[in-house]
């Protein structure tokens, strides 16, 4: 019982409890209390590795258990917001045919689950990742959900489309860096640093803007939003860069 129960696999089922209490407030409509828990969840997962690096604990119990969490945390949770967005934004247009595509919601759930697959079988995500992690891209889903109180046919079928193209970054073979210092040096670390003090930029003016148009919460979701869309970005034009210099 205590080999099971040690401090990464606690930290990883309070990850997994807060992604089920995201699921729970998604459905019922409570948008802000989910993209909550799932932070929350999110804070949970970088802490579960990092206690398990710190203590010299690993094993194939830890790894399987972190996976199920995120499954629900970054997989489920947003993909059930993203339903009930859907089918919030649906309903007042009179379009009562298409309700079948708002589940297409749940393929955020299903491509975040063969993420989770792939990378636990992929070693070359070490320092980095091939594909969109799940965190972030359940990020980007719960912070949208939340920025975005309604909208038309048009919205609509630009939601479904963005979440196809999300699940296609999921399981897509771009490479994206991690935010894993190797030290505490600016030398080599000059991507993670800019990347974080513009995320940092962002965040602020979008509460700023927020606060402006007595919105704030709002405002900082799409802060999230930028930033999220900032690192897919700066993913992409970093391994364009660097298969230009291999080319050469």
């Amino acid at each position: 019982m205590k080999k099971l129960l040690n401090l990464p696999n606690i930290l990883t089922l309070c990850n997994l409890l807060c992604g089920c209490a995201a699921v729970g407030n998604a459905f019922f409509g409570y948008f802000p209390a989910a993209f909550c828990f799932i932070i929350g969840g999110a804070v949970f997962d970088f802490f579960d590795g990092f206690a398990a690096r710190a203590l010299g604990i690993s094993g194939p119990i830890g790894k399987e258990l972190d996976s199920l969490a995120d499954v629900i945390t970054f997989g489920f949770a947003p993909a059930a917001m993203v339903f009930v967005l859907l089918q919030g934004i649906l309903a007042p247009t009179g379009f009562d045919g298409l309700n079948f595509l708002t589940f297409s919601a749940y393929l955020i759930a299903a491509f975040s689950a063969l993420r989770l697959a792939k990378f636990n079988t992929d070693e070359r995500q070490t320092m980095g990742f091939i594909g969109l992690p799940t965190p972030a891209n359940a990020l980007f889903w719960a912070a949208l959900s939340c920025a975005l109180s309604g909208g038309g046919i048009c919205v609509f079928y630009g939601l479904i489309a963005l979440v196809l193209l999300s699940c296609w970054l999921l399981i897509s073979e771009i490479p994206m860096f991690a935010l894993k210092f190797k030290h505490f040096q600016r030398k080599g670390n000059e991507l993670r640093i800019g990347f974080a003090s513009t995320a940092a930029l962002f965040l602020v003016a979008g509460l700023v803007i927020g606060l402006y148009f007595k919105q704030a919460f709002v405002g900082f979701c799409w802060g999230v939003v930028a930033v999220i869309v900032l690192y897919i970005v700066l993913s992409l034009l970093t391994n364009h860069k660097q298969r230009a210099a291999v080319e050469k």
